[in-house]
C-alpha cells in the first residue's frame, strides 16, 4: 500500500494486526507514558514495524505513523506466525530486528 499523507498504522495498546513492512519512505515510532511522548524514533525503509507484538501476542507497545510519501505492506498476524514456522531466513531477520530494537532502547535508556 502506498501512503501519500500520514497515516497511523498502529497505536500503542492495540491488539496486534500484523507486521507492517517499511519498503520506502519514513515511519515514526511513539512510545508514552501518561500521555506524554517518551520517546520517538524514525524507521527506515527494510524495517519491520510491530513484531514484537505479533511474535508475543500482546498489544502493541508503541504507536507506528507512516508518514507522507511512505510505502508499507502488511503481513497479517496467522500469516506472519506460518513464515515463521516455515522460513528459516525469515525466522532468523526477526531475531536480528528484535536484537537491534533491545539495542536501541537500552542505549536510549542509558542518555536518561
Amino acid at each position: 500500500m502506498f501512503l501519500g499523507a500520514s497515516r497511523i498504522l498502529f497505536r500503542q495498546g492495540d491488539p496486534p494486526a500484523g507486521v507492517f513492512i517499511l519498503s520506502k519512505g519514513v515511519a515514526r515510532l511513539t512510545t508514552r507514558s501518561d500521555g506524554d511522548a517518551v520517546l520517538s524514533v524514525q524507521a527506515a525503509p527494510g524495517s519491520l514495524l510491530g513484531v514484537p507484538a505479533v511474535v508475543g501476542a500482546k498489544p502493541y507497545s508503541l504507536t507506528a505513523e507512516a508518514l507522507p510519501g511512505a510505502v508499507i505492506s502488511i503481513l497479517g498476524c496467522d500469516e506472519f506466525v506460518h513464515l515463521m514456522h516455515t522460513e528459516p531466513n525469515l525466522s532468523f531477520r526477526v531475531l536480528q530486528v528484535l536484537a537491534e530494537e533491545i539495542r536501541f532502547a537500552r542505549e536510549s535508556l542509558s542518555h536518561l
